[in-house]
């Protein structure tokens, strides 16, 4: 089974919208995944918050087709009550970081891509950036 990896909303918008110095080692990442030798998670906050922040600066549709494409790559992991309840619960300061993290555990993640390492300060799993994911790997 291949590794499975959470990507946190950062790293999809450095994907999708392009941003540079930061891209080029999360497309690194999503080739991986489009070759099977990787599996992407994401949680469907992502994908609600990519949208509208693509939208903003290239359209609705531009960022639907981005969406649609990206989707093809990534599993979507499942938000339901208990992942509400253990982020209202936990020692996480930012809510939506806390259920980024438990959606990242309840879909048997091994690591956590992000570029914001210390939002994710209370984490289990191991939290890299793209870039140190890809040096990890090679």
């Amino acid at each position: 089974m291949s590794k499975r990896v959470y990507l946190d909303t950062n790293v999809i918008l450095d994907l999708l919208g392009e941003r540079e110095p930061f891209y080029y080692s999360i497309a690194q990442v999503a080739t991986l995944a489009d070759q099977k030798k990787l599996q992407i998670i994401v949680s469907p906050i992502s994908f609600a918050t990519v949208n509208y922040f693509l939208s903003k600066f290239e359209g609705i549709l531009v960022a639907k087709d981005k969406l649609r494409k990206f989707k093809v790559l990534c599993e979507i992991s499942s938000i339901d009550e208990t992942i509400i309840e253990k982020g209202l619960n936990s020692n996480f300061e930012d809510f939506e970081d806390a259920l980024q993290y438990f959606c990242a555990v309840d879909s048997g993640c091994e690591v956590i891509i992000t570029r914001n390492a210390k939002d994710f300060k209370n984490s289990l799993l191991p939290v890299m950036s793209a870039e140190e994911f890809i040096k990890s790997i090679s």
